[in-house]
């Protein structure tokens, strides 16, 4: 099982970004501490703020020169302080992945200099309320991807993304008191419970 959690000083640098971004994506990569078996605390993050609307191309060179600061300024313990993996806005959409970031994940996970067991991928968005929506998922090579958990530390809060997909809520809310509800309320309420 992985636990990713974000401190508090990420949860405040990324609600600050996605209100300035607005509708555009941004994204960049996280660098965690392990504070025990399976779990990571994302200590910083890089933030990149060319994207668009619907999407996010991230500049690898850009977030070199970032993973570089914090392995100096963590006295280069990379057992203890390490890359974790990639982390994007999703303004317009659900915080879940998108068929072209499980790709990108994928090619990521397979590069030959890759030499990480496993990558995360963090996708945040704002919340109606202004409240942190998120998901995080894992990739090992040779492995379908997978749902891992997400939280936050030090008093704050990340509220997890709903994925009607995986948990059988899409055909929960289909049926209300035994009869279908119309694709108009079904979305409507999809809405009201996802923000």
């Amino acid at each position: 099982m992985i636990d990713v959690i974000l401190s508090a000083r990420c949860v405040r640098k990324l609600k600050r970004e996605l209100k300035i971004a607005g509708r555009n994506e941004i994204g960049g990569v996280m660098a965690a501490e392990q504070i025990a078996d399976g779990q990571f605390v994302v200590r910083d993050l890089s933030v990149q703020r060319n994207g668009t609307p619907t999407s996010f191309v991230r500049d690898p060179l850009q977030h070199r020169k970032f993973m570089r600061r914090f392995r100096l300024l963590t006295g280069n313990n990379p057992e203890r302080f390490n890359y974790l993996g990639e982390w994007h806005s999703h303004p317009s959409f659900l915080a879940l992945p998108s068929p072209p970031d499980l790709r990108n994940m994928h090619d990521e996970m397979h590069d030959p200099d890759q030499a990480s067991s496993f990558l995360a991928l963090l996708i945040v968005r704002l919340g109606k309320s202004g409240k942190l929506v998120g998901s995080t998922h894992a990739f090992r090579r040779a492995f379908a991807p997978v749902r891992v958990r997400l939280s936050a530390a030090d008093g704050v809060s990340v509220q997890e993304e709903v994925d009607f997909r995986t948990q059988g809520l899409w055909r929960l809310l289909q049926h209300d008191q035994g009869a279908v509800t119309s694709t108009k309320t079904l979305s409507q309420r999809i809405l009201r419970i996802s923000v």
